[in-house]
């Protein structure tokens, strides 16, 4: 048998607003567009959990510059909670590890135990996570029935609130569908962990969907289906869907510069100019062309941080002519 044809990557830069499905660890998700799209190269924005849907931005080319900022970004949730059960996970993926009743609730118990959860709250992130020690993500760590100690961290959560429980108030299954927003770094899973734990009976996450990422409020979503579909149709309308790098920079104050200031920032120098506010900025020409990110100064003087490669092109090339 022959083997299939390798893929010929090219050169793509843009923001895609990828409706992950259930399932697929974000990576994954992540690799099945880039080979739809032949990106040579891509980056998410924020893991979502295989359990999880919802809204992952995939970056590709230079806009892989400024997918920290997004990383970052505040985030909105709507997630099912499942009371009475407790896995290693805190999700529905785990195997559960204790089994409790279900205590009578009330609204007004159900909104104290959210409201102690929200504002800026010290939180212990789950055992089965990617963040790392020793260079090795805790998950595997775990995966191999070693020990892992986790420390509380300090997270910020904007809003933790109540948006249905007829289920439990029925007494049926006993399930909450909570509404989140929260910044970076806050796990649901350990949320709802925690309400458990506070409503004395344990819950994991049954269901959750990502809803919005800043900058990105009222996203226009594209599933794995669609994409397909559309590469059958050819590549051109494959890239119809991908944003402008410039419509992921709106959390970033934006500053402009001449010709000559460009110039000056394409060769990593910096220039004077009373530039505000001091800190990270989204740097733009007169035209309103993203050429970077950069540093304004206490005394109003901007430096490059990571300028895209236009930017650094010179005039009549290829890569400055292409935007």
């Amino acid at each position: 048998m022959s083997k299939p044809p390798r893929t010929r990557f090219r050169s793509l830069d843009g923001i895609l607003l990828l409706d992950k499905p259930r399932g697929l660890s974000s990576n994954q998700a992540l690799q099945r567009v880039r080979h739809l799209f032949r990106a040579q190269k891509a980056g998410h924005t924020g893991s979502l959990d295989p359990l999880a849907t919802g809204l992952l931005p995939v970056c590709f080319g230079e806009a892989t510059k400024i997918a920290g900022g997004l990383l970052g970004a505040r985030k909105a949730y709507d997630a099912v909670a499942r009371l009475g059960i407790v896995t290693d996970t805190d999700d529905a993926d785990g195997q559960p590890l204790r089994e409790r009743p279900v205590p009578s609730l009330s609204i007004d118990t159900i909104d104290a135990a959210l409201g102690a959860l929200t504002g800026r709250i010290r939180q212990r992130p789950p055992i089965y996570s990617a963040l790392k020690r020793g260079g090795e993500p805790l998950y595997a760590k775990a995966r191999r029935g070693e020990v892992v100690e986790v420390d509380e961290r300090e997270v910020d959560v904007h809003a933790f609130e109540l948006r249905a429980a007829a289920d439990l108030l029925d007494a049926g299954e006993p399930l909450l569908r909570l509404h989140v927003e929260c910044g970076s770094g806050t796990y649901v899973r350990s949320l709802v962990r925690d309400l458990g734990e506070a409503l004395g009976c344990g819950a994991h996450v049954a269901e959750l969907r990502r809803l919005w990422v800043d900058p990105f409020r009222e996203p226009k979503l594209w599933t794995l289906d669609d994409l397909q579909a559309l590469a059958g149709r050819g590549e051109r309308g494959l890239d119809a869907c991908l944003l402008p790098v410039e419509s992921g920079m709106a959390s970033w104050p934006e500053v402009e510069v001449d010709a000559a200031q460009a110039g000056r920032l394409s060769h990593g120098q910096g220039v004077s100019g009373g530039f505000r506010p001091a800190g990270a900025v989204a740097i733009f020409d007169p035209r309103g062309r993203a050429l970077g990110l950069g540093e304004v100064d206490g005394e109003g003087r901007l430096r490059p941080q990571r300028l895209f490669s236009w930017a650094c092109a010179q005039p009549g090339t290829p890569a400055a002519d292409a935007r």
